[in-house]
């Protein structure tokens, strides 16, 4: 039921803002962009519980990885995805939503070489949205279709602190990634450290392992100071 509210003060003055709508042409485009910040955040959401699922079910490492690749293709709707991990000095190739099964585990690169290279020596988010094979650190491998890709996103796999692989997400054509997808590949590439450490530990050792030691023989929990927030 719609309510009126009748109006008891004196009239408003002429130029008084008092009593009028809110204009259309604003109101509307603010609310429709806070509609789909929201709903960015929802399919970010599903995003992390996706990858989440895959890390507490029984499945090889190498599945576990491909599912991530994919589900990062269908949230960024990037034409390349892939995944490097460690090997000693050295970033190996072990996951991609593309056609490299002859490329898997041979693509090798040193930690001083490319862009992939430099993100795991820097530890730090690279974004660049164009022309990203004319960046001074790009490393050019002749087999891989992405040589030629202008846009490219990539971040560290971090597992305890230590980088452990690269992430990196690429666009054929120019695209300015938004502050959404490199908090999300952040993000994924600490889920996919914590899917590496997992990897580790057979079902066997979990089975055995005494969580609660785990904790407890650490020494009393300390509670988290708040953080504190202007206002």
């Amino acid at each position: 039921m719609l309510e009126f509210i009748q109006w008891r003060g004196s009239a408003p003055m002429e130029g008084s803002s008092v009593g009028k709508s809110p204009d259309y042409n604003e109101t509307v485009p603010k609310a429709k962009n806070i509609e789909e910040r929201l709903e960015r955040i929802e399919q970010q959401l599903r995003l992390f519980q996706r990858v989440s699922r895959f890390m507490v079910r029984e499945m090889s490492l190498h599945e576990v990885l491909q599912g991530i690749v994919s589900l990062v293709v269908e949230f960024t709707q990037c034409d390349s995805c892939l995944v490097y991990l460690c090997d000693t000095d050295y970033l190996v190739l072990c996951a991609s939503n593309t056609h490299h099964e002859a490329e898997i585990g041979k693509v090798r690169l040193k930690l001083n070489e490319g862009l992939t290279g430099w993100v795991a020596r820097e530890r730090r988010l690279l974004a660049i949205s164009r022309e990203a094979y004319k960046d001074p650190r790009f490393k050019y491998f002749g087999e891989l279709p992405e040589d030629s890709f202008e846009a490219f996103l990539s971040a560290p796999v971090i597992a305890r602190n230590r980088v452990v692989g690269v992430i990196n997400v690429q666009h054929r054509t120019a695209h300015q990634h938004t502050g959404g997808e490199m908090e999300v590949l952040t993000t994924l590439g600490e889920q996919v450290g914590c899917a590496l450490a997992l990897a580790r530990m057979s079902a066997e050792a979990m089975d055995s392992v005494r969580h609660a030691d785990l904790v407890l023989a650490a020494g009393p929990v300390r509670p988290m100071t708040p953080v504190r927030t202007g206002v």
